[in-house]
């Protein structure tokens, strides 16, 4: 599976975007226990999950957006998108979405290439 992830771009503060993760393959099948999720990276710091959903649609964010970011998909797309409201500087990150698939009670990771966000005046 190839994940493509686009949408990124330059935005003033309390502005907004929607990012974008579109699969090359079939995701959240039945076949499959699929998770999808939103990690943002800054230099020097370790990568952090921002936003997650599984294929029973539960979602999971970090603090620092809630209520803020919201993470959705479309099925027959097989894409996962992030919008992302009321943007502050510190959102500022290069995004990367990533799907754990479990096989065998083996969870295997896919990494989109990353899309930057800026958020400045």
């Amino acid at each position: 599976v190839q994940l493509q992830a686009s949408g990124g771009g330059l935005v003033q503060p309390g502005g907004s975007l929607r990012l974008s993760c579109a699969a090359s393959g079939s995701i959240f099948s039945i076949n499959t226990v699929d998770t999808v999720g939103w990690y943002r990276q800054t230099p020097g710091k370790q990568r952090e999950l921002v936003a997650s959903i599984t294929r029973e649609y539960d979602t999971n964010y970090a603090d620092s957006v809630k209520g803020r970011f919201s993470i959705s998909r479309d099925n027959a797309k097989n894409t996962v998108y992030l919008q992302m409201n009321s943007l502050k500087p510190e959102d500022t990150a290069v995004y990367y979405c990533n799907l754990r698939r479990w096989e065998s009670n083996i969870p295997r990771d896919y990494w989109g290439q990353g899309t930057l966000v800026t958020v400045s005046s």
